[in-house]
């Protein structure tokens, strides 16, 4: 009997589709439909990479096609994507492909090395901001890192990088430009300059080396751009810090005469008055002389008086409102940052607003009284410092703050005070700290260079990714990693430089001048 007879006529086509189908389909228990022993299952690691293909934007081959088919019409040119010429099995080894080229780890290094800005929110500090201006000495803020306070202190950092930037792009001086403010790419557009700054060293190079490299005249001039003080400037971003903020930036060391000025450790008297915890308040002899020399024929008028002369103006021209003095520097800059806080708050007084100072890489300035001396006048110190940065230990006897409190603390302070009034080398270190480590980086390497772990984009890169000493780095940081892979190549690890080199993004040094120069703030 045939089964199209016990069926109805409208159901038999599609029984015998079903009956073709359930003959192909291959039962397990079948001994001859079973997968023969000699085909593998498909490598896991190798389905994975095929499974990222199919993620990122990849430019595939057609198929070829018969030749009695017409070919589709040719679609338009279109430039290629970001990853679109990336070799994903060019730049990982298969067997690390299944560790570090999961989607998530991929996309999030594919916007780290990206140079498309990524601005991140400006939250309202409204009320706190002078909790995040020190006057608590930012209790509570540093271990773990406030978020807000993250993004001030990156903020900070790039100030000082535009004052590298214009340094270095102009390192002569004239004397008709020293009347005048610089022109200075801020990162900040609701800040505006108002004032240049220069540092001027007391020492001079012979006149014969001019004359051996006239080439190098710049090198050798004793007055120096240093800096600049600007205001800000924006209606809005008032509103959103709380007050209108007057910031001063200083660069670190860039010429011969600096360099020279920075050997120049014996401690020297800042003032004549002792403290009333003892002593003399006393700071380096280096970075004074820079601090308080006048440039040739006193056109140049010192650190010292230009930034006082600007901020009482500044504090006249916006008299009622409320203001804020931000310093910020890195290197000598942070040294000189302490010194221009303890000037303006003597010279300034009484109607000084908040004094805040933000250093990065900053060295030790003076002994304990000179400390003192800036704790009573209520100049708030953030440093920066970064455990592998040896700049950060000089000058004076390598002696960690953490050894020397403990001394203290044991009852030897007596012994110790003597030490300071009497000793040379004495120094100490003035405020709170946030400090960071290079080995915390999973992009730098564990031992990098002094240079590296001096370097203010790497510092900026540290205070990007620190959440807090016992964390590892934060897995949603946001600054660009294309400045720090440009300056620091050899300590950046290798995994991420040959995925750099890897791009159509950076094939060579020469056109990284098309990046820009001041990349965005992190949250």
């Amino acid at each position: 009997m045939q089964i199209g007879n016990t069926l109805p006529a409208h159901n038999l086509h599609s029984f015998q589709a079903r009956r073709a189908a359930f003959r192909c389909a291959g039962s397990p228990l079948n001994p001859l439909n079973r997968v023969q022993a000699s085909q593998k299952p498909e490598n896991i690691t190798t389905k994975h990479l095929l499974n990222l293909e199919k993620l990122l934007p990849t430019t595939e081959q057609p198929p070829e096609e018969p030749p009695d088919q017409i070919p589709p019409p040719e679609e338009p040119h279109r430039p290629k994507g970001f990853f679109e010429r990336l070799s994903l099995a060019g730049v990982w080894p298969e067997m690390k492909a299944a560790e570090d080229m999961s989607p998530r780890h991929l996309n999030r290094l594919r916007r780290l090395l990206s140079k498309s800005t990524e601005y991140s929110p400006r939250n309202n500090l409204g009320s706190r901001w002078r909790e995040y201006h020190g006057s608590d000495d930012w209790t509570g803020l540093l271990d773990p890192l406030d978020e807000n306070l993250r993004r001030e202190v990156v903020r900070f950092g790039e100030f000082i990088q535009a004052a590298y930037h214009c340094f270095h792009s102009n390192p002569s001086v004239s004397m008709e430009e020293s009347q005048k403010p610089r022109h200075v790419a801020l990162p900040d557009k609701s800040y505006k300059v108002t004032k240049s700054l220069y540092t001027t060293s007391s020492i001079g190079l012979p006149n014969w080396v001019d004359d051996m490299a006239p080439d190098l005249g710049w090198m050798t001039q004793r007055s120096s751009w240093a800096g600049y003080v600007a205001v800000c400037d924006d209606r809005r971003e008032i509103q959103r810090m709380g007050r209108r903020d007057i910031i001063i930036a200083l660069r670190g060391t860039a010429t011969c005469l600096e360099w020279a000025e920075n050997m120049r450790d014996l401690l020297v008297p800042i003032s004549q008055e002792e403290e009333e915890n003892g002593g003399l308040p006393k700071v380096q002899c280096g970075f004074l002389s820079l601090f308080k020399t006048r440039g040739a024929n006193d056109n140049i008028p010192s650190l010292a008086q230009s930034v006082v002369n600007e901020v009482q103006r500044l504090i006249q021209k916006y008299k009622g409102e409320a203001l804020s003095i931000t310093i910020t520097g890195h290197s000598l800059g942070a040294a000189l940052a302490l010194l221009v806080g303890d000037e303006l708050s003597s010279t300034c007084a009484p109607n000084m607003p908040p004094i805040a100072v933000f250093s990065f890489g900053g060295p030790r300035v003076g002994n304990r009284a000179f400390a003192n001396r800036l704790n009573s006048r209520n100049v708030k110190v953030l440093r920066i410092v970064n455990s592998q940065d040896v700049i950060t230990r000089v000058p004076g006897m390598f002696v960690s703050e953490e050894l020397d409190k403990k001394l203290r603390c044991s009852g030897a302070e007596k012994f110790l005070n003597a030490l300071d009034r009497s000793m040379p080398w004495a120094y100490a270190h003035v405020g709170t700290e946030l400090r960071v480590d290079t080995k915390m980086s999973p992009f730098l390497e564990p031992h990098a260079d002094v240079a590296c772990c001096h370097d203010l984009e790497a510092y900026l890169h540290l205070v990007d990714g620190f959440l807090a000493s016992n964390c590892p780095f934060r897995a949603n940081a946001k600054r660009s990693l294309l400045k720090l892979l440009n300056e620091q190549t050899s300590n950046v690890k290798r995994l991420y430089t040959s995925k750099a080199k890897g791009l159509i993004l950076i094939p060579e040094r020469n056109n990284i001048s098309a990046i820009p120069s001041c990349l965005p703030s992190p949250s």
